[in-house]
Formats: C-alpha cells, sequence, structure tokens
C-alpha cells in the first residue's frame, strides 16, 4: 500500500517537473521571439537613419550589422529549442499516460480490497 502510494506521488512529481520544463521552454521561446523582433525594429531604425539597406555596402553600419547577427542567432537557438519543446511535451504527455495508469490501477486496486465491485460476476463466482 504505501509503495504503490509512494510511487504515486514519485510518478505525481515526475509530471510536474515535466510540466514545469515545457512551461520554461515556451516562456523562453516567447522571450527569444520577442527580443529578435526588438532587434528587427532596431535594424529598421538605424537602415532609416543612415539611409543605407544593403548589408554589403562598405558604409552599412556596423550596429545594424551586429544587431542582424544577433537576430539570426536568436532565430536559431529558438528552432532549436522549439525541437526540445516537441520532445518535452512528448515526455510529459507519456509521463501524465502513466502516472493515469498508475493512478486508476490504484484505485482499482483499493476498491477491490475493500471488497466493492463494479463489474458482474464471472465463472469464478460459480464454482
Amino acid at each position: 500500500m504505501k509503495s504503490r502510494d509512494l510511487a504515486i506521488r514519485l510518478k505525481r512529481r515526475e509530471v510536474e517537473e515535466k510540466s514545469r520544463k515545457v512551461d520554461d521552454l515556451e516562456r523562453i521561446i516567447r522571450e527569444f521571439d520577442q527580443m529578435a523582433s526588438d532587434l528587427e525594429r532596431q535594424i529598421q531604425l538605424e537602415e532609416d537613419r543612415t539611409g543605407i539597406r544593403d548589408r554589403g555596402h562598405f558604409s552599412y553600419s556596423t550596429f545594424a550589422k551586429a544587431a542582424a547577427q544577433r537576430r539570426d542567432n536568436l532565430r536559431q537557438s529558438t528552432e532549436g529549442l522549439r525541437e526540445k519543446l516537441a520532445a518535452a511535451v512528448r515526455e510529459r504527455d507519456d509521463t501524465v499516460e502513466q502516472f493515469s495508469r498508475a493512478a486508476q490501477q490504484s484505485t482499482n486496486l483499493e476498491e477491490n480490497r475493500l471488497g466493492r465491485r463494479d463489474r458482474p460476476l464471472g465463472f469464478s463466482a460459480l464454482r
């Protein structure tokens, strides 16, 4: 009995941990997307200020080049995080399913222990 309860509590904690991981990844992705769009706006403002939009031009703004590089790095990081998020969501869903099964089994065993049965009697009851 106690080992079953302990296993269920551990599985519940694992579900909470994986849910937290998913939430953290989603938050980081949102923050990176926001930073990338902020950098995009800054690049546009700098190009408008200097009047040079050709990144290959010799007098293209150094700030705009650096901001574009940071923006591109953020986008690459975001793509990697999206892959990690997909894997984390799958892991969380699998863990939730395992937890649900364990909780249901525990409930069924407890009901059987108390003598309550929701299903009809089978052939074994006729012996």
